[in-house]
């Protein structure tokens, strides 16, 4: 079985099986929307999750980017980094681009 991808390598993540080499396919305008509206959802809970608390004073949130959602294929987010609207911090993390 060279040259397929094995489903079960990553820990419960369950992928379809696509030939390595392949280009998956393009992500329509209505799936890049809903993506990017689930990755702001997401982050903007996630700030505001870290800015909660009992601490005195106002408290500003140190987190720059999350794991994008699950439920969307890797090759969106890709694709919205390379639409300039979002960014990627690396390890598997992206942020929001300033006025996108």
């Amino acid at each position: 079985m060279t040259g397929v991808l094995n489903p079960r390598r990553r820990r419960g993540y369950a992928r379809p099986e696509v030939p390595v080499g392949e280009d998956l396919t393009v992500a329509t305008e209505d799936e890049l929307k809903r993506a990017l509206k689930a990755f702001k959802k997401r982050f903007k809970l996630t700030r505001l999750d870290d800015e909660s608390g009992l601490s005195k004073g106002s408290k500003r949130s140190a987190i720059a980017g999350i794991t994008p959602p699950s439920g969307f294929p890797a090759g969106i987010w890709e694709e919205l980094v390379t639409q300039a609207k979002l960014k990627r911090e690396g390890s598997g993390t992206y942020s929001l681009v300033p006025n996108a």
